[in-house]
This record gives C-alpha cells, sequence and structure tokens, in this order.
C-alpha cells in the first residue's frame, strides 16, 4: 500500500531538515515526511567545521554573500536578498541556539559542538510532527496525475510535492537524468595539492599568513594563508584556489604547476633591491639567521638553500645572481602539483542539476511543477568558511516558502 504525503523530502541532511522545518512552520496542516537513504541523518553536519558545524559566515550584504560561489553567484542574489546571514543567525536564536563569530568570519554554535545543531533539527522535526524515515533508499521517481510516485527500499511513497535535497548523490542524478534534467557532471571542488618537493617536505604544519599561489599557464590566482602538510599545500588560498578551479584542474587531471609568491604581491623588482640593501646593512650576518619577510626561518632557509647559497654564508658574501635566485624562490617559486587530497572529511563537489533549468524565486524545476531542488544536488558550491551551509539554508528556506505559499 502507497503512504501519501503532501511533501516528501528526499535526504535527510542539513538542507533537507531545514526545508521540512521551515515548511512546516509555515504551514502546519502538511503531512511532511524525511526520506534518508542512510541509518543517520545529518552525518555531515555532525562532521562539519571539525565536529563544531561551522553554521555559516559574517557575511551580511547579498551581493558581497554571493562572490563566495564559484558556481552559483548571479543565481543566488535574490535568493540571499530574501533570506541571507542575519535570518539564520535569527532562526537558530529563536530555537535558543546563539552562535559566535571567530576572527575569520566563521560562525559556530557557542557550545563548540555540531550535536547542538543535530538535535535542534532532530527534537524540531519531532515537535512538528515531520515523519522521519531512515534507510529508505529511492529507486525510482515518476510523475502521474499531479503527484509524484517514489519506489523505495521501505515501498513506494506519493505525495503531491516533491523537494531532492540529496547532496552529490549520482544515483539521484542519473535519475533526474532520466527525466531530462541537464547534470553538469560532478567533480572534486575544496582540495589540497599533493606536491613532492625537497623545499617544503621538512616543513609539515607550518603555515604562512599572506601567500599568493596562482595556476600556471591559467587565470587562476587565490591569496590568503597557505599551510605546509605531509602531502603538500593545504590552507584557504590552495581551497579557494581548487573550489574556483574545480573544473579546469579537473582537465589536468590534477597535474600541474603553481607558481607561490611567498610575500603575497610584493614585486620581483621591489624584493632584490631590499636584498641588495641587506648585504650593505646587515653584512656580517649570516643569511639563513636574518630573514627581513613575514616568512618562518625555517621556511626562509630552504628558500636560501633552494637558492643554491650555503646557510653559512654571510650576507657579504652573496652575490647579485644568487640573490637574484633568492628573489625567484620568494616570488615566483615553482612547485609540481601531482594528485590532490580531500580536504578533511568535508567532501564538497562541484556539479549537479543545471542552474538554467531551475527557478530561482521557488526553487522548483522549470521541466516539472511541484518537483524542488535544495543545497548541493544543484551545480552550486562554495569556498570553505559556512557557505556551503548558508547555501543548504537559503534554497531550503526558499522552497519551503514557494510550496508553504500555494
Amino acid at each position: 500500500m502507497n503512504k501519501k504525503y503532501d511533501v516528501i523530502i528526499v535526504g535527510g541532511g542539513a538542507s533537507g531538515f531545514f526545508t521540512a522545518i521551515s515548511l512546516a512552520e509555515q504551514n502546519t496542516d502538511l503531512k511532511i515526511a524525511i526520506l534518508e537513504r542512510g541509518k543517520e541523518v545529518l552525518s555531515k553536519v555532525r562532521i562539519s567545521g571539525g565536529g563544531r558545524c561551522n553554521v555559516t559566515h559574517a557575511c551580511f550584504i547579498p551581493n558581497l554573500l554571493t562572490k563566495y560561489y564559484p558556481r552559483g553567484e548571479r543565481e543566488l542574489r535574490g535568493p540571499f536578498h530574501t533570506f541571507c546571514t542575519g535570518d539564520v543567525i535569527e532562526w537558530f536564536e529563536q530555537k535558543g541556539i546563539e552562535l559566535k563569530t571567530e576572527e575569520d568570519g566563521r560562525m559556530f554554535p557557542v557550545t563548540d559542538s555540531s550535536q547542538t545543531i543535530i538535535d535542534c533539527f532532530v527534537s524540531e522535526a519531532k515537535k512538528l510532527d515531520i515523519e522521519v524515515i531512515q534507510s529508505c533508499s529511492v529507486q525510482h521517481i515518476f510523475q502521474n496525475a499531479e503527484q509524484w510516485k517514489l519506489d523505495t527500499t521501505q515501498g513506494a511513497f506519493l505525495a503531491e510535492n516533491l523537494v531532492l535535497a540529496t547532496g552529490s548523490n549520482p544515483k539521484v542524478w542519473e535519475m533526474l537524468a532520466g527525466l531530462n534534467h541537464e547534470i553538469i557532471p560532478p567533480v572534486p571542488s575544496l582540495f589540497t595539492f599533493n606536491i613532492k618537493d625537497s623545499r617544503i617536505k621538512e616543513l609539515m604544519g607550518l603555515s604562512v599568513e599572506h601567500v599568493t599561489v596562482k595556476v600556471a599557464n591559467s587565470k587562476l590566482k587565490a591569496t590568503g594563508p597557505l599551510l605546509i602538510t605531509h602531502w603538500g599545500m593545504s590552507g584557504p588560498a590552495v581551497l579557494r584556489l581548487s573550489a574556483w578551479g574545480a573544473r579546469d584542474l579537473s582537465e589536468m587531471k590534477y597535474r600541474f604547476q603553481v607558481h607561490i609568491n611567498w610575500l603575497n604581491d610584493k614585486t620581483f623588482d621591489d624584493t632584490l633591491q631590499e636584498l641588495l640593501t641587506l648585504k650593505e646593512t646587515h653584512a656580517k650576518k649570516n643569511i639563513s639567521k636574518f630573514s627581513p619577510f613575514p616568512i618562518p626561518g625555517r621556511l626562509w632557509e630552504q628558500l636560501v638553500l633552494a637558492a643554491g647559497i650555503s646557510l653559512d654564508t654571510k650576507w657579504s658574501d652573496t652575490n647579485k645572481k644568487q640573490l637574484v635566485h633568492l628573489t625567484h624562490q620568494l616570488t615566483d617559486g615553482v612547485f609540481s602539483v601531482d594528485g590532490k587530497s580531500t580536504f578533511k572529511e568535508e567532501f564538497v563537489t562541484a556539479g549537479g542539476v543545471d542552474l538554467k533549468q531551475i527557478n530561482f524565486k521557488t526553487m522548483e524545476s522549470k521541466l516539472f511543477h511541484n518537483l524542488y531542488f535544495t543545497g548541493e544536488i544543484i551545480n552550486i558550491d562554495a569556498i570553505t568558511g559556512g557557505f556551503n551551509f548558508q547555501n543548504a539554508w537559503t534554497t531550503g528556506f526558499i522552497a519551503a516558502q514557494a510550496i508553504a505559499n500555494k
């Protein structure tokens, strides 16, 4: 026997729960179910932000907020004017959850625990009589007589409205392709660079605050902190570059060269002039013991060695050719990337339902009435910092509002 609901939401993650709760709050008469294929709900919320849940980012101006989305910048402008960061903060405050802002703008629950967010969603869903059905995998999706029918591992379900909030689920994308939805092929985003290089081999854990990273023979460029890891390079600068360059770097099969300016925006000429001045003013000091730039001493030593200068050399004993080599290392060091690694467990994908096939005033499919998309199932993704969750909350709210106000 078919189980019938007014709204079925497929996907028991952040966007699925937020959509369901927002919908039930706006229209208490609706019978709503969340279908989750896994044994647990909200598993990605649990591990996000290192287990603290990076709920959103303290950027409150919609047109500025969209700039953090390599895919979806234009489309999110309208939705963010409807439901933005301040609305998210207020939504959680009404549920008794206070958020705090860290120096870099990331926002977390004051408890520093993702369990706070999970408990909130689960208890709100229960309070609002939202049925949550776990271990329920959708096998087929059909539309007939203005109803959606879902064949699942727990039998058949019927609903007038269907919301897909399944994230990067290839099986659901395949079903949508069967319904003539165009799926932009998924590629990884937010990943770190695998680099084996003697200059950074012994520097694991070392970070540099202001670095510019460019991909050779492309327009891809990012600035920010860089972290050296045992497998290569990570940190905000690298993650931003991987997000903006997700598709290009995939086409390169993750084998490419990066040019690194360890001094951020300092030019070659200015840096060389500074080194030539130091040769005069610090003549008797060992070059390895005195770095004039805000980079860690251990990195400075490795760059000095890479320039062909021994560590016991005095500034006065260096020649111009050596200082030119050192300037190159500082402002335009070339490193070969050979592969990528996932950034923590927070796997983010670029790809999904083509944005042209979605009405962003309602999050409804342009091909089918009463079919809605929220979160990462669509071809929207952001850099790290709470922006992907903001997309989940905003698109979920927009879809909920559209269904509730029918």
